[in-house]
């Protein structure tokens, strides 16, 4: 007996119907993208290693998907390889590609690589998968889709406006009620030098950012498991568990990093932001939140992370500014700001609200009864004249019984079907049938496409 198939951990089929929402999702994404004046780029599914190893800090390094070198990919390697058992030694002389792990390195690739096509500043989306070899678990998927946005070649503040107020439109359209999280690595950093860890930022970031995850106890250890000693920990005691308006930590955090010019720049930027928010009348709330960390190591500035207030699941959109990316492909002093909405967990959290308009989720709107070749050559033009009108219509494609044609219908879910025998063709008329109500309904092709469009 055949072994039925099945696919990867961490992977997922999708149905026309949840295509038909996921779609929804990438066309609202795409549109308000459009408005802000950001044009569409893709990238390869895979990059050289060497584009990607080094730019994720450790942990990311580790969920690379690496892809085997074709051909003999063992040429060149020892026993003594083999024997020593360092896999990051070994999966470097067997592979030289890997899939990409998000978008935003990709794209730095691309604007060095491109960049005297381009006029500065850069606006970019791009909506396409990335790949994770992480454990799979709820909401978290090791192929899933990013739908990112980004500016380079500009350092100003009103970029990052710009992004948090695409942030509260896109959700607002979701109806996802969201709070929009904002925190500067500049803040971290002085953090880290307050207490007289400045070299282990890295460190403190990764850890904090597991707060939400793991709870401040578990925080702590992390933290002193990386060395940091017991009174450097206690001094981060109060910004971890910082409470009160954003106006309240702004004033708490200036006096706390008083002697860091670095914490102070990054209080200055986030302020700005803030305050220019704060007078759009945004529909979402946006949080200062210093445990905020996003353990990616090429953010600098302005950092960003969206949580759903109504689902349990984690972060739904971040991002951030990053100076220095593109100095790593040989394009030093050319700052970037950027966010990515998670589409995977932006589907799970509007089929547990159950948020999808119906007419997204609606396939076809008619259906062409076939009672036989005579039946079905008079259809074929009235289909036609249907479908020019912007009306989704299929013929049936065996002149099969009228009952298993019917639950065809019912099965998917279509809302109306055309009856055409002897009499609608002397007519040259159908019968249009309202599958929810029963009700009939003699008409001609004017008449059809009118009730399908309500």
């Amino acid at each position: 007996m055949a072994t039925k198939p099945g696919i990867p951990k961490g992977t997922r089929d999708f149905s026309p119907m949840e295509m038909a929402k996921r779609n929804y999702i990438f066309d609202t994404i795409r549109s308000v993208y459009a408005l802000y004046g950001f044009q569409q780029i893709e990238t390869p599914a895979m990059e050289n290693l060497s584009t990607l190893m080094g730019k994720y800090g450790e942990e990311g390094d580790k969920l690379l998907f690496k892809v085997l070198n074709s051909g003999n990919f063992m040429a060149g390697v020892g026993a003594e390889d083999l024997a020593e058992g360092q896999t990051n030694r070994l999966a470097a002389r067997l592979c030289e590609k890997g899939l990409r792990y998000d978008l935003t390195v990709p794209f730095a690739r691309y604007v060095v690589q491109h960049r005297d096509e381009l006029t500065l500043p850069f606006r970019r989306y791009q909506i396409q998968p990335v790949w994770r070899a992480d454990r799979p678990q709820k909401g978290r998927y090791r192929e899933f889709y990013q739908c990112d946005a980004d500016v380079v070649g500009s350092t100003s503040l009103l970029n990052e406006v710009e992004l948090m107020q695409i942030v509260d439109t896109v959700f607002s359209k979701f109806g996802i009620r969201v709070c929009i999280k904002l925190n500067n690595r500049k803040v971290l950093s002085g953090m880290a030098e307050m207490i007289g860890a400045a070299d282990k930022i890295v460190d403190i970031t990764v850890a904090i950012d597991k707060l939400d995850k793991i709870g401040p106890d578990k925080v702590n250890d992390e933290l002193a498991a990386c060395g940091l000693s017991a009174e450097a920990i206690e001094k981060l005691q109060p910004v971890i568990g910082m409470t009160g308006t954003n106006a309240d930590k702004l004033v708490t955090m200036k006096q706390m990093l008083a002697g860091s010019e670095t914490g102070l720049k990054g209080i200055e930027e986030c302020e700005f932001v803030l305050t220019a928010l704060g007078s759009l009348g945004l529909k979402n709330e946006v949080e200062f939140d210093l445990t905020l960390a996003r353990g990616l190591n090429y953010y600098t500035g302005c950092i960003f992370e969206v949580k759903a207030l109504d689902v349990a699941i984690g972060s739904i959109t971040g991002g951030g500014r990053y100076d220095n990316l593109t100095g790593i492909f040989g394009m030093p002093g050319l700052s970037g700001v950027g966010i990515s909405f998670g589409a995977d967990r932006i589907f799970d959290v509007l089929n547990q609200l159950e948020l999808y308009p119906q007419e997204i989720t609606t396939g076809t709107q008619l259906l062409f009864v076939n009672f036989g070749d005579r039946e079905a050559a008079f259809c074929l033009p009235v289909l036609a004249q249907v479908r020019a009108a912007g009306i989704r219509c299929e013929l049936f494609p065996d002149a099969a019984k009228m009952k298993k044609q019917m639950a065809y219908a019912n099965a998917k879910q279509i809302p109306f079907v055309a009856i055409v025998g002897e009499n609608e063709m002397n007519e040259g008329k159908v019968t249009l049938k309202n599958m929810t109500t029963g009700e009939q309904m003699l008409v001609d092709t004017a008449g059809l496409v009118a009730v399908l469009r309500g």
